[in-house]
């Protein structure tokens, strides 16, 4: 019976990669990749020959048997594109699997954007919510961000360039433009980057010039503050509201955040705004 290694791999410089690594990938018996493009590439840079398998997000529950046998009678190396496997990469139901099976899983430690953009950012890291990719649609965006817009942890999350500027409009709407962020670009790449101020001076950046690379954003968590009042509290469910939430989940969300009870929310919802016809009616009334 074999062993199940996830093994970190560069996420850029190649010299990042850890003998260990080296090792566990030249003795294994297969090394089950999420792109063996570029697998191949880091493997012919250290004269490595073992055999790869394609396993990605589309044909991982069919290779998965595949890699099964494969640890009956030797180890196997599983690696991402790039970085530590399993943080936003398949993984998660072969690993299942073979725990299942009483077959060791052993983890190689090695790169990693998300601690990487995280070590630089200047921001707290005592406590820290991961929240991998953003959705990719708006309201469904504004919605994940409202549902950690009142944690005190520093948040860190993945996005890609064609959708960098919109999320970051919508970080501004839900958590505040004043907000302290970094944004780390090409990472350990030749053309690295590290940016740092606020959620507004972000998007003010990247408008400005075209998002290219890879980027991990990282957020500060909520400040402390003082008691909600009235008029916070209302603002709060405004802006949910204009989101798109529902009232019983802005509700829930406001109350977490504010420690205002849940049922007392309800009936500061905002109305919805009168049309046209209601106001000339109104005015009719008001007249007779």
């Amino acid at each position: 019976m074999g062993t199940l290694y996830l093994v970190a791999t560069p996420i850029g410089n190649l010299e990042d990669i850890t003998l260990r690594a080296l090792r566990v990938l030249r003795e294994c018996a297969l090394i089950a990749s999420e792109d063996t493009r570029t697998t191949r590439r880091l493997l012919d840079h250290f004269g490595i020959q073992t055999p790869l398998l394609s396993y990605f997000e589309h044909n991982k529950l069919t290779r998965l048997e595949q890699v099964l046998i494969a640890l009956q009678s030797g180890d196997v190396a599983l690696v991402s594109e790039a970085g530590t496997p399993l943080l936003s990469d398949p993984g998660y139901e072969l690993v299942q699997a073979v725990l299942e099976r009483g077959i060791p899983v052993m983890p190689v430690p090695g790169p990693s954007a998300l601690l990487a953009a995280l070590s630089v950012s200047g921001l707290p890291t005592d406590r820290f919510m991961y929240l991998g990719f953003l959705p990719r649609r708006s309201p469904e965006r504004r919605r994940t961000l409202s549902e950690v817009a009142g944690l005190r942890a520093t948040l860190v999350c993945f996005e890609a360039p064609h959708r960098l500027v919109a999320a970051l409009a919508d970080a501004c709407a839900v958590l505040g433009g004043e907000r302290r962020c970094a944004i780390g670009r090409e990472l350990t790449k030749l053309h690295e980057e590290v940016w740092r101020g606020t959620l507004a001076g972000a998007y003010a950046e990247w408008q400005a010039r075209p998002p290219r690379g890879e980027f991990t954003l990282v957020i500060a968590g909520a400040p402390a503050e003082a008691a909600w009042d009235v008029e916070r509290v209302r603002a709060a469910l405004a802006e949910l509201r204009a989101a798109g939430i529902s009232r019983s989940e802005a509700a829930r969300q406001v109350a977490r955040r504010s420690g205002w009870a849940r049922r007392a929310l309800y009936g500061l919802w905002p109305d919805e705004p009168a049309t046209d016809t209601q106001q000339i009616n109104q005015g009719q009334e008001l007249s007779v």
